[in-house]
């Protein structure tokens, strides 16, 4: 968690607001690729990419 807090205020000095929704969008597809991992809905998925 340090890390990601340490992120956070880096993009925050840096000014560099706009790579929260690149980021924000990346964690999302992740997550959503590894819940549907073993799930039968996993073909549909891959299917998008």
């Amino acid at each position: 968690m340090s890390f990601i807090r340490e992120f956070i205020e880096f993009l925050k000095v840096r000014k560099k607001y706009w790579l929260f929704p690149i980021i924000i969008v990346l964690a999302l597809f992740g997550g959503l690729i590894v819940l549907t991992q073993g799930s039968a809905v996993a073909p549909f998925i891959y299917t998008i990419f």
